[in-house]
């Protein structure tokens, strides 16, 4: 593909990204939007192979407008050099795009109202690999799983490999959970690195198709 072709396609998704964007922030499907300062739809690069969803805003992300810019979103910039990864290169959301009053747990109803902006974003970047930061967002995946259980663990659902992880605030609330979610995180660098060598060997003969199995799982 050449450059101009691909910078093309890569202008053609921002702009769908931030077509999305601009719904999500002029949102009244529930009631937070009722007390927010800024709804968050999300950043990141939208070619991401690896998207990080975690469950929703909190103070600062409700004045800035921005995923994780607090301090849990300063500890996932750490995390995620521990798997190999540069912020700007992936894609960073919430299952619920407003911050809950109080920074309380998403209802049912506010995580259903903000679950078709969710669908648009994986459809616009169709990452390999989700992770998701919280049990909120492993909820999606996995409703009746326990991520004491499963964190850390690569499956495969669809066409995606998704990842339950902690949530990083979870490390910084309880420090005894800090050493597992640096571990996690060291885990993740080499799921990617076998998505990666998996989906190589099957370009050739599928381009366009993931991978079906990992040993990870």
């Amino acid at each position: 593909m050449s450059e101009e072709r691909s910078r093309a396609e890569e202008r053609s998704l921002e702009a769908r990204l931030e077509e999305i964007a601009q719904r999500v922030r002029v949102c009244t499907h529930c009631d937070l939007w009722r007390t927010r300062t800024h709804a968050v739809p999300g950043e990141g690069n939208p070619r991401a192979e690896v998207m990080f969803i975690g469950e929703a805003p909190g103070y600062h992300e409700d004045r800035q407008g921005r995923p994780f810019v607090g301090a849990a979103g300063q500890y996932l910039n750490e995390l995620l050099q521990r798997a190999g990864l540069r912020r700007e290169e992936v894609y960073i959301t919430n299952v619920v795009k407003c911050r809950p009053p109080g920074n309380r747990d998403p209802l049912p109803d506010e995580i259903a109202a903000c679950a078709p902006y969710l669908d648009e974003q994986l459809g616009v970047i169709r990452p390999r690999v989700i992770v998701t930061l919280g049990r909120y967002s492993m909820s999606r995946w996995f409703p009746n799983e326990k991520i004491s259980r499963v964190h850390g663990q690569a499956r495969r659902v669809g066409d995606y490999v998704v990842v339950p992880m902690y949530h990083p605030a979870a490390a910084l609330h309880q420090p005894a959970l800090k050493e597992l979610v640096e571990k996690d995180f060291e885990k993740l660098g080499e799921i990617i690195t076998q998505v990666r060598a998996e989906t190589a060997t099957t370009a050739d003969d599928q381009p366009e198709e993931k991978p079906q199995q990992m040993r990870l799982f």
